[in-house]
């Protein structure tokens, strides 16, 4: 035991190392070092190492101050992932190959959005038939053991008020309301708590298609993107509307995503001109912006992690990649291994725990699924839809999700032991 020790020490020193010097963006160096050392599982970027040292150096008095990481005071916070350590615990969920269907539904018009409310107890789908339908996620989950009884049927609402394809849902954070956008150019407000409401019950009229829309966490303002490269934040009880103050902050072509922290103190936005901006959400001003984030093709969609330090993008060319808000830098890049450029624009997601990533195809219309820290790919999970994949949805509290297709399906899949 005490000879294998050193061993091990040495093992983790140059994991250490080959992290830092991919962190640092010396990737053959690193590739080298890690031929001549069995270094398994892979290791991700990390600046452990150098965290280490300068607490070493504190400590033996030869750093009087701490590193100045030079990170905005919003960036800092603590979450589920944080890539610049290297973790030693085991991943306990499982990758999407391992879930199983246990619903399916459909629109009569492709399915073109869904999104979980934030207790993960409900999810709405959109679709280009103007509807949108709300589901039980329970009774999703256990649809075969309950049977067809109509008081166990997953379907609890249909809402019809749109004229034009929906193309967006949002969830208000605290009360029973669910906002729609759609090609129709109005925002819609239903209140859900009623079994027999159909119709919305407030209405915001604007003037191009809404691509995508996202409450405020504390549910008084809401972001709203549209065919048009301003980025607009409206107060949800008296639909003012404000926009940065410095043109310069604007996006140069459509919206095609947005998402906010958790503490909403930043969102980020994608958008058709390719670029990911980073939002103060308190002055509503654009803070960095990330040119190019997939080759200057579209960026499909934005997600923030939870601890706000990291960025989760998909785009056109075919790729899902992790940006450190903090540098700047991508830290990971998650590629099929035979990407196609999508006709349609793709969506990236963080798992529940934060331990994946996944993102729909369009050639065989699957769910790829990698590790999140080291980019290892797993089994991609067929999905049966006849039809290029439009939306991929992931439950905020269990291993389960939802994928809409071009062929008007909805399918919940979910792990069954979770």
């Amino acid at each position: 035991m005490n000879a294998s020790q050193p061993v091990e020490e040495r093992e983790r020193l140059y994991r250490l190392i080959i992290s830092q010097l991919r962190y640092d963006g010396y990737e053959s160096a690193a590739t080298s070092l890690s031929r001549n050392f069995s270094s398994y599982p892979p290791t991700a970027p990390s600046s452990r190492l150098s965290h280490l040292v300068n607490l070493g150096l504190q400590m033996e008095g030869e750093a009087s101050k701490p590193e100045n990481t030079g990170m905005l005071p919003h960036i800092r916070g603590q979450g589920l992932m944080d890539l610049e350590f290297e973790s030693d615990e085991s991943i306990n969920v499982p990758p999407a190959y391992r879930h199983d269907v246990t619903f399916v539904t459909s629109h009569k018009g492709a399915a073109l959005c869904a999104v979980f409310s934030h207790d993960g107890r409900l999810v709405a789908t959109g679709s280009a038939d103007t509807s949108i339908r709300m589901l039980d996620v329970e009774r999703m989950m256990t649809k075969s053991a309950l049977g067809h009884h109509q008081d166990t049927h997953p379907i609890i609402r249909t809402l019809y008020d749109h004229s034009g394809a929906v193309l967006t849902l949002d969830f208000h954070p605290a009360v029973s309301v669910l906002a729609s956008g759609s090609s129709d150019t109005t925002i819609k407000f239903f209140d859900y708590s009623k079994p027999s409401v159909k119709r919305c019950y407030r209405m915001l009229q604007e003037v191009a298609s809404i691509r995508c829309l996202k409450f405020h966490p504390s549910g008084d303002h809401m972001l709203v993107g549209t065919e048009q490269s301003t980025v607009r934040l409206y107060d949800v009880n008296t639909f003012q509307c404000f926009v940065s103050s410095d043109a310069r902050d604007q996006h140069s072509a459509a919206i095609t995503s947005i998402h906010y922290a958790l503490d909403g103190r930043i969102y980020v936005t994608g958008s058709n001109d390719g670029s990911l901006k980073v939002w103060d959400g308190v002055s509503n001003r654009c803070i960095n912006t990330f040119k190019s984030a997939h080759g200057g093709e579209p960026v499909g969609s934005v997600r923030l992690s939870k601890n706000s330090k990291f960025v989760l993008t998909s785009g056109v060319d075919g790729h899902a990649r992790l940006w450190e808000l903090s540098s700047g830098n991508c830290l990971n890049n998650y590629k099929p291994n035979k990407p196609i450029k999508p006709r349609y624009l793709p969506t990236a997601v963080f798992n529940h725990t934060e331990d994946y990533v996944l993102m729909g195809e369009e050639g065989q219309n699957m769910v790829f699924c990698w590790e999140t820290r080291t980019t290892q790919s797993f089994r991609p999970l067929f999905t049966s839809h006849q039809g290029p994949i439009r939306a991929l949805v992931h439950s905020p509290l269990k291993a389960a999700f939802l994928t809409c297709g071009d062929d008007s399906k909805v399918r919940f899949f979910c792990h069954k032991e979770s």
